[in-house]
């Protein structure tokens, strides 16, 4: 409806809102190559409120939701006309609209309706089918004709045959095939009788049903000033031994005067212009409009060039029209075969090769397999730092929000949220500042005396708990580790030179294990002989290595939301969250300080 609006040359829409039950926003929309947004309502009320100026209510709703909706838009007052497209509406139920629409003095289209459309204007529901049809058929302008049709499929054929014999349509309407109408085929041509730039009128009925007749009645009143030409389908029926029922509710074979010949007859008889058949149809409104040229009765229209549709991308894409380029490049996964790859190497492979957490890492992370003593580094660093405890700020946090009923990836994130320079995020800054001091050959105390002049405190030194005598154990098992497989640990070494350096001043300053990483996966970088100086300069930059406390921690964090939030390793029984006082440490009532004991 939008692209019709667009083609016509409209400045603005015809769609003023949409209703959808329970539902109110936008609806985004194209119109032309310009994105609009569409008022959505959630009752027919609201939306008659807000649009006081529209008057035509499309019932695009089933048959089961039809009726009710469509007797409701009839007693607003704004509205006049109501299409159906709903298949299926119980007669009683449509003789009921019927007596409602007549007694507010509304008109409806339908039910079983595509649509109706007035040419270079606007069109409802379906009707016309696609923008090429629409175009072929001179619909994007007005015409002198007025079509009325019974049938939604055959009025695309119509619409046709009349652009190819006449100037084209000014208005058409499907009223459906339903048994009982809500508005009939003489409803319609008497107005467009009234309408002056109309100036024929074409019919296209069927078998079944009386509906025809009233329109026999109405020319031989002498209502219709108008020529008429009209053909009721379905003549082959008598060919049949039984009754026929056609697509329609309403196309069935009856009594003699249901049958198209007797329609067709009695058509002619009143003034209509009936061929003798539908073969044709085409002819006779060729041979009516032409008739109406010569008498001067219809001038010629001048011809107008559409404004073009523009094609949708995807439509285009698959067209081989246009070429656009990717919004993401994809260089770690491809899901596009028989089986996923990761860097390039298959499911089958990393789990028959043994690639472990490790290698799955390294394809992921740094887009190559790494050697094995890598990627078992890689599983160590994971293992050891997976927690350190409920009194950590990430598990405190995540057994409070747990322990307040959010949900577990709530909790996590909570936690992974304290991540920082204080809590496991001194990796990447470990690392970064431990590179430039060794690469630009400071002494431990150059360096250590360098940053306590410019107020920043040394990454990945120092612990609140460990100390000279009691040093961390993560970190043995890491160097222990890596001096047995590490081509070199110049950056380890470098890191435990400045640790000698920070204990003179302090028993707690130790490197700790954020320290430790940092300054081992450096290690690994340069001694791998797998990453550039550059790589290993862009890693350290975007902070690649938190990456690895994030990912260890989270399944720390995850076992306090199951297990300490949920279950009592670390509340009472009871479901409420409770503040516990430690023993022996003062605390402030204002702000609340909600602290949790420990074994």
């Amino acid at each position: 409806m939008l692209d019709f609006d667009f083609l016509c040359g409209r400045e603005t829409p015809s769609v003023a809102g949409i209703i959808n039950p329970g539902s109110e926003g936008f609806q985004k929309l194209f119109f032309g190559q310009e994105e609009i947004v569409i008022p959505v309502h959630a009752t027919i009320e609201a939306a008659c409120a807000a649009h006081p100026t529209a008057d035509v209510f499309i019932n695009f709703a089933s048959y089961g939701s039809a009726v009710g909706s469509s007797m409701s838009a009839l007693k607003q007052p704004t509205i006049r006309v109501v299409a159906i497209t709903a298949e299926g509406v119980p007669e009683s139920d449509t003789k009921q609209l019927i007596a409602c629409a007549r007694a507010n003095n509304k008109v409806v289209i339908g039910p079983a309706t595509v649509g109706c459309i007035q040419a270079g204007a606007f069109k409802t529901g379906d009707t016309a089918g696609t923008t090429h049809n629409i175009i072929h058929c001179k619909l994007y302008r007005p015409g002198s004709v007025g079509f009325v049709s019974k049938s939604g499929g055959m009025s695309n054929e119509l619409y046709n045959s009349i652009a190819s014999v006449t100037d084209g349509i000014y208005e058409a309407i499907v009223i459906g095939g339903d048994i009982y109408p809500d508005s009939t085929l003489s409803d319609h041509v008497l107005r467009f009788n009234n309408i002056p730039q109309i100036k024929m009128m074409v019919v296209l009925g069927e078998l079944g049903g009386y509906d025809e007749y009233s329109l026999v009645e109405a020319l031989k009143q002498g209502k219709v000033s108008k020529p008429v030409v009209a053909w009721v389908s379905g003549t082959s029926a008598p060919l049949f031994k039984s009754e026929v029922q056609f697509g329609h509710a309403g196309a069935k074979s009856g009594g003699e005067l249901e049958s198209p010949q007797a329609k067709n007859q009695t058509l002619r008889d009143a003034g209509a212009v009936v061929p003798t058949s539908y073969e044709t149809f085409e002819a006779a409104i060729k041979e009516t409009f032409d008739k109406l040229v010569e008498e001067g009765k219809i001038s010629p229209i001048r011809e107008i060039t559409p404004r073009p549709i523009p094609e949708d991308l995807i439509s285009a894409i698959k067209s081989g029209k246009v070429r656009a380029p990717t919004h993401i490049i994809s260089t770690i996964s491809d899901e596009r075969g028989e089986e996923q790859c990761f860097g390039g190497v298959s499911m089958s492979s990393i789990v028959e090769k043994g690639y472990g957490v490790g290698g799955v890492i390294s394809l992921l992370w740094f887009k190559r397999s790494l050697p094995l003593y890598c990627t078992q580094f890689i599983e160590m660093c994971i293992m050891l730092c997976a927690d350190h405890g409920p009194c950590a700020s990430g598990a405190h946090n995540t057994i409070v929000t747990a322990r307040a009923g959010k949900d577990l990836i709530s909790s996590l994130v909570s936690g992974l949220l304290t991540i920082g320079p204080r809590f496991g995020g001194a990796i990447d800054d470990a690392a970064r500042y431990f590179k430039d001091a060794h690469d630009r050959g400071l002494t431990p105390d150059e360096f250590v005396e360098g940053m306590k002049k410019e107020g920043i405190r040394v990454p990945g030194i120092g612990h609140r708990v460990k100390n000279r005598d009691r040093k961390d154990k993560r970190v043995e098992l890491l160097q222990k580790f890596a001096r047995t497989h590490f081509p070199s640990v110049k950056y380890m070494e470098y890191a435990v030179e400045v640790e000698a350096y920070t204990l003179q001043k302090a028993n707690n300053l130790i490197l700790n294990v954020d320290g430790a990483i940092g300054s081992l996966f450096l290690d690994l970088f340069a001694g791998s002989g797998m990453f550039s100086k550059q790589e290993i300069d862009e890693i350290v930059e975007i902070g690649y290595l938190n990456g690895f406390f994030v990912l260890a921690r989270s399944i720390g964090l995850i076992g306090w939301d199951i297990m300490g939030g949920h279950t009592l390793h670390v509340f009472s029984e009871s479901n409420e969250l409770r503040i516990n006082p430690p023993p022996n440490k003062n605390y402030v009532t204002s702000p609340p300080l909600i602290t949790i004991t420990h074994s």
